[in-house]
């Protein structure tokens, strides 16, 4: 029964590697199921996108793929492992194509117990790919079987593209921008597809390991289970996908009118006044882009509603550069001083902001492992600082 907690114990128990092999299972069934109503899988199925993306995977292609990887996980299973060994029988019938052609129920019994807890040589990727993977899976599921969950999982997405889309800095994501924007989008949503869920997954699932290590906590969420007959278990409430979509809305805006004096101002790392401020949180609620609420919050979680807007908009390369032109005058200054300095520079201009003890941490580490004294000597140090800090003042009226 769905309300026996030991039956929530155990599917909670279970690995990640076990519930995306389940959630891979549970796709092909869901898939099975719909074109089974639908007449089968039509020839050359494809869905439309128009996003300069290439196209995404046909349902057919989607169902074909999720067998294959599976059929190759167990295929990476060793029989010389005592564990394996255990459930030989089950591992040799589905290395073979023809297993996987029907699921019914008993085999997808035998798969979620028996074989999904096997070890298995197969790779699919990091541990932040598989939990994005386990994501989209849900995601497809809940679209599949208009699951009420559907919602509480679209909410996850959308702050993971929230948080990649503040990476563009990131060659590889900025690749991606323009898929990422749109999944931020309502007209993406009302049209939303399996196909289109799996190019998302296929697109990002190797970018999330870029996320910013403060924002992790949105990929390592403990995604609920979408195994075990008549149980479902609810992902917590995620509380910050309200926010994450009125950044994105409020950095579209501000990014369109960059020529406004204010936004200008804030860019240069010039201060700022509190009527300039007052200016800004106008130009955005006249504009429908948020409500006081919004605005509130931004003001309360950034330290100052200029911090906010800045973070969203960036500084000024030419400006940023100028304010460290100081720490590497020609002649004097080694690869190594020039490259730290052009981090700071770059981290300033894309982020508008800069917590100096990010300097301590990676990819920083990687030109000076003990922090920039490994480079400066003290009194520069305490320059560098105070030049990231008054960079980051200028926003505060």
């Amino acid at each position: 029964m769905a309300s026996n907690p030991e039956l929530k114990e155990a599917s909670a128990a279970r690995s990640l590697s076990e519930r995306l092999f389940a959630g891979r299972v549970d796709l092909v069934r869901a898939l099975d199921e719909k074109h089974a109503k639908a007449g089968g899988f039509a020839a050359g199925e494809q869905a439309p996108y128009g996003a300069g993306d290439e196209a995404p995977p046909s349902e057919p292609d989607i169902r074909a793929s999720a067998a294959k990887t599976l059929q190759d996980i167990v295929g990476g299973m060793n029989e010389d492992n005592f564990i394996v060994r255990q459930h030989r029988r089950s591992v040799e019938k589905f290395r073979e194509p023809k297993a996987w052609e029907v699921i019914d129920e008993e085999k997808r019994k035998e798969l979620v117990d028996e074989v999904a807890p096997l070890p298995s040589g197969h790779m699919l990727g990091t541990e932040d790919a598989k939990r994005f993977d386990l994501l989209m899976f849900q995601l497809e599921l809940a679209l599949l079987k208009g699951s009420k969950r559907f919602d509480t999982l679209r909410k996850q997405l959308l702050e993971i593209a929230s948080a990649l889309e503040e990476q563009t800095a990131i060659p590889a994501i900025a690749q991606h921008a323009e898929l990422i924007e749109e999944i931020q989008t309502d007209q993406w949503w009302e049209g939303v597809t399996v196909p289109l869920l799996e190019l998302v997954r296929l697109r990002l699932r190797d970018l999330v390991q870029h996320i910013e290590k403060g924002k992790k906590a949105l990929v390592y969420s403990n995604f609920a289970d979408e195994i075990g007959e008549g149980i479902e278990l609810q992902l917590p409430q995620v509380g910050e996908a309200d926010f994450a979509r009125f950044k994105t809305k409020a950095r579209h805006f501000l990014r369109a009118h960059q020529s406004n004096i204010v936004l200008h101002k804030l860019r240069q790392g010039k201060p700022l006044t509190s009527s300039d401020l007052s200016e800004l949180e106008k130009l955005l609620l006249d504009a429908g882009v948020g409500e006081a609420g919004d605005i509130e919050r931004a003001r309360e979680t950034s330290h100052g509603f200029g911090r906010f807007v800045r973070s969203l908009i960036g500084l000024d390369r030419a400006a940023v550069s100028e304010a460290f032109g100081g720490f590497i005058a020609a002649g004097t200054a080694t690869a190594a001083q020039i490259e730290f300095i052009n981090m700071v520079v770059e981290h300033l201009t894309d982020q508008g902001m800069m917590d100096p003890s990010l300097l301590y941490e990676p990819p920083f580490t990687a030109i000076a492992p003990t922090g920039p004294e490994h480079l400066f000597d003290e009194a520069k140090v305490v320059r560098l600082v105070s030049t990231i800090r008054e960079i980051n003042d200028s926003a505060v009226a």
